[in-house]
């Protein structure tokens, strides 16, 4: 991997004017570009690093530590009323940008009409687990 050649494209590594909110010396807070709902952010390493598993313990605790800092932010912007907080694991779990990111999505009454079972929706298949459970016992 040619790590200055995907520095230069990467939109973490140049966030859009605006975007970065919130800032330590190891990790920044960015409006999602294409947000979920209003308030989407992300947390970023300024580190260009693709895995959570590649962040330094020090990277891995600022990140963590950043979640309370930026949902307040989210909060005090706009009034979610939950949050779904998580990142996607390389091409097979939905990681679009090769640059470890944490989303934080603010969640609205009536945003979706069936809230249930969260994230487990990333396999529909398997989301509602007690019916398959059921089914394959």
């Amino acid at each position: 991997m040619n790590d200055s050649n995907n520095k230069t494209r990467c939109p973490f590594c140049h966030p859009r004017e605006g975007e970065v909110f919130y800032t330590t010396e190891l990790v920044k807070g960015v409006w999602d570009t294409y947000p979920a709902n209003p308030g989407h952010a992300l947390l970023v390493p300024h580190r260009h690093i693709p895995r959570w598993f590649d962040a330094t313990p020090e990277e891995q605790a600022a990140l963590t530590s950043a979640i309370e800092h930026v949902t307040a932010a989210i909060e005090q912007r706009h009034s979610p009323v939950g949050f779904n907080i998580g990142f996607n694991d390389r091409k097979a779990a939905g990681q679009s940008v090769p640059h470890l990111h944490i989303h934080i999505i603010p969640r609205y009454e009536g945003d979706a009409p069936d809230t249930r079972h969260g994230i487990r929706k990333v396999v529909p298949a398997r989301a509602d687990y007690q019916k398959v459970n059921e089914t394959n016992p």
